[in-house]
């Protein structure tokens, strides 16, 4: 059976993380699809949004799986800049302008936030749990959560996660930015079909013009960052799609993009 169940429909690539006895947690195979998934939806062209979520309703993803994934062999250069297969964080090569969507079903913990943090849209089921716990351990997250988390939920709440190492409910998550939107378990699946459906019927290349332009303004200057936009709007505005945007809605019609 496979680690990772994938599919595409509609425009929208679902990736279940598919070992719910062992909490969804990552081995060295998972981790060998997930790279593999993750070039498929940078460059296929049938994949305009993607889904992430957890197989069963007990987790997401509760990071590596410790009982399968033994100490590296490899120099921490190796790891980083060497050839070696599955090496690397989880999301080292999750690098697309195509948005990606974490549905989150119950437990989101360690490598597992981590990767709902690299997702550009977070929602969750009422049972979710959060927690970067690392320091508990003697350890400290690796993968973006201590420079994400402050960006995205602000600097105290994020210290207060990072440093105790403590839980965060799906209410609490909801309050302080981490999720834009709280489900019945029966439900997330759909709810978030429903926004990659609603996303995937845009213009793509409006929309990855736009996520890129989010990613990389934020760490811009705000005059750096206008210039940057104006001339991203410069580079669509003679597009196929514009102009099929402009004619269909003058037709009172549904467009027909194709990403030209």
């Amino acid at each position: 059976m496979a680690s990772v169940e994938f599919t595409v429909k509609d425009f929208v690539a679902t990736v279940v993380l598919n070992r719910p006895e062992a909490m969804n947690s990552v081995d060295p195979q998972m981790r060998l699809e997930l790279f593999a998934v993750w070039d498929r939806i940078r460059t296929d062209p049938s994949i305009r949004v993607a889904i992430i979520t957890g197989a069963g309703d007990r987790a997401f993803c509760t990071g590596s799986d410790l009982k399968k994934t033994p100490p590296p062999q490899e120099t921490p250069a190796q790891q980083i800049y060497g050839d070696v297969p599955g090496s690397g964080s989880l999301i080292s090569n999750l690098r697309t302008d195509k948005p990606m969507i974490a549905a989150v079903n119950g437990y989101c913990m360690g490598g597992g936030m981590e990767l709902a943090l690299a997702c550009d849209i977070r929602i969750c089921s009422s049972n979710a749990q959060f927690a970067l716990s690392e320091v508990r351990v003697g350890s400290m997250p690796g993968a973006g959560g201590t420079v994400r988390l402050p960006r995205f939920i602000g600097r105290s709440d994020a210290m207060l996660m990072l440093l105790t190492g403590d839980r965060v409910d799906a209410t609490e998550a909801h309050r302080i930015g981490l999720v834009s939107r709280v489900c019945e378990p029966a439900d997330l699946v759909q709810a978030a079909t429903d926004i990659a459906a609603r996303i995937a019927a845009n213009a793509p290349l409006s929309v990855r013009a736009v996520k890129r332009m989010v990613v990389q303004g934020q760490d811009m200057p705000m005059d750096t960052a206008m210039d940057a936009e104006r001339n991203a709007f410069g580079l669509l505005y003679q597009s196929e799609d514009r102009l099929e945007g402009r004619k269909a809605f003058a037709e009172k019609r549904p467009p027909q993009f194709k990403g030209r």
